[in-house]
């Protein structure tokens, strides 16, 4: 593999600034441990969650134990320990005991601060058990938890405290709980709850043990061409799903598509999801910018009211060119440059960028990221034919369409030279613009040509 890419780090123009850090996949996101809180900060969120009375001791020797950060003998040692400063009127807290005795490290206490925090938002939410923090964002935190009633694993999506006056930042977290409901399709995350306990408004759905697209991209580079197509394949499928259904997700990008541990990609976050009827919302967006720079189609950059399908086809086009490539399709200093891109700049083929892509799927994704949305596919379906063609090593036959450009033209000409008695051949290219179907096209024009030309010229001579 080659070496890891520049990760881009643009911000978002939704006016919701939805983080691109919260994942649903397990584990604690080492982004965030890159991050780690000081061991006051930890203490500050201990005091804050003991206020009902619990001893700050007593919940941190818990935590510990039960989260294997520290034997029970090394966590009763520190006790002891503080307890007799205590006495000689030293203060020193049972956190900073186990980190001063390297039974735990700076690290762990990021992650018992994580832990202490989940147990915080998890314990108003009636019916579930959080077991972890899975990711955090500027709009929301979401936790790995155990649905009681049935005994399984889900992740909840909780709104942070502060944002509980805010009726706009409410109801786009409501939306998308009922945008995601309305869908149920093997590549979707699926939505299983969404409502409110005390000052908690939170939302539950398919816990994916997995990884996006992007940690892939970080990772690896890029993706080879056959996995990608796959990926894009179940991921047009999700598409098509939502788009039947009267619903655009606006917001396709490799880190809300995810990969679970047997392959399967699902489509995350419906955050930015709205139904094609739904005129109020259009009329109240219009004019704004809702996506992600790097992926976000020209009509939604322009702030058009009637974005459709092909806008989601757009963005699955940007995502699966960075996937074969390796770069986003356009880069900039800034997220408004690279929009401007976006809406005026050429696309560089991606066989250009990657000689080792088939035409295949290069006329693919140009055709799914022309500028304008009539050039593009119609529908999720019409691109699924091309994909799977091309996963069969076939032509595309939507993309791979018999056009008559300037270099058709000049093959007519040679046809007519050739009627003439003049044989005129067309200098080879790498990527010969006419297609195959149009070559043949034109053989018998010229065969047709040369043979009313003979029939004219006998017919003088009689």
């Amino acid at each position: 593999m080659s070496q890891t890419p520049r990760q881009p780090d643009l911000t978002e123009t939704s006016p919701l600034a939805r983080s691109d850090e919260s994942t649903l996949n397990a584990g604690l996101d080492p982004r965030l441990q890159a991050d780690a809180p000081t061991i006051r900060e930890t203490e500050e969120a201990l005091q804050e969650a003991t206020k009902g009375g619990t001893n700050v001791d007593t919940l941190v020797a818990r935590l510990v134990v039960d989260n294997g950060l520290a034997l029970p003998e090394e966590v009763q040692h520190c006790l002891e320990k503080a307890k007799v400063l205590r006495e000689e009127k030293n203060q020193a807290s049972l956190v900073q005991l186990l980190v001063d005795n390297e039974y735990v490290t700076r690290r762990q206490v990021a992650r018992l601060k994580q832990i202490i925090e989940a147990e915080r938002s998890g314990q108003k939410i009636p019916g579930y058990k959080v077991l972890g923090k899975l990711g955090a964002g500027a709009m929301a935190t979401v936790f790995k938890a155990k649905q009681l009633s049935l005994d399984r694993i889900v992740a909840i999506k909780v709104l942070p405290r502060k944002f509980t006056s805010n009726a706009q930042f409410i109801e786009r977290f409501y939306a998308e709980g009922r945008s995601a409901a309305q869908l149920n399709h093997p590549n979707i995350v699926q939505a299983f709850d969404v409502g409110k306990a005390g000052d908690y408004h939170y939302f539950v759905m398919e816990y994916v043990d997995g990884r996006t697209v992007f940690d892939d991209i970080a990772k690896h580079k890029r993706y080879s061409e056959p996995d990608a197509i796959d990926i894009a394949i179940q991921t047009a499928e999700a598409l098509q799903h939502a788009h039947e259904r009267g619903l655009i997700h606006r917001d396709v990008k490799p880190k809300n598509i995810m990969i679970t541990t047997q392959g399967v990609a699902k489509l995350a976050d419906m955050g930015l999801a709205r139904a094609m009827s739904d005129k109020e919302a259009a009329e109240a967006e219009a004019g704004k910018a809702f996506g992600t720079p790097y992926y976000i189609s020209p009509e939604q950059i322009r702030g058009e009211k009637t974005v459709g399908p092909p806008s989601d086809i757009y963005s699955l086009g940007a995502t699966l060119y960075h996937m074969v490539t390796g770069n986003v399709p356009f880069d900039g200093k800034n997220p408004s440059a690279v929009m401007h891109k976006h809406l005026k700049s050429e696309l560089v083929p991606p066989d250009h960028v990657n000689p080792k892509l088939s035409a295949g799927i290069s006329e693919v994704i140009e055709m799914m990221m022309a500028k304008d949305p009539k050039q593009r596919y119609q529908s999720a379906k019409d691109l699924l034919t091309d994909l799977r063609a091309v996963r069969k090593g076939e032509p595309p036959p939507i993309a791979h369409k018999e056009v008559v450009p300037a270099a058709a033209l000049a093959s007519l000409a040679a046809a007519e030279a050739a009627a003439a008695g003049q044989l005129v051949e067309a200098e080879p290219e790498s990527r010969p613009l006419v297609r195959e179907p149009l070559v043949i096209a034109l053989a018998v024009v010229a065969i047709i040509s040369i043979a009313v030309n003979i029939l004219l010229i006998a017919t003088r001579g009689s």
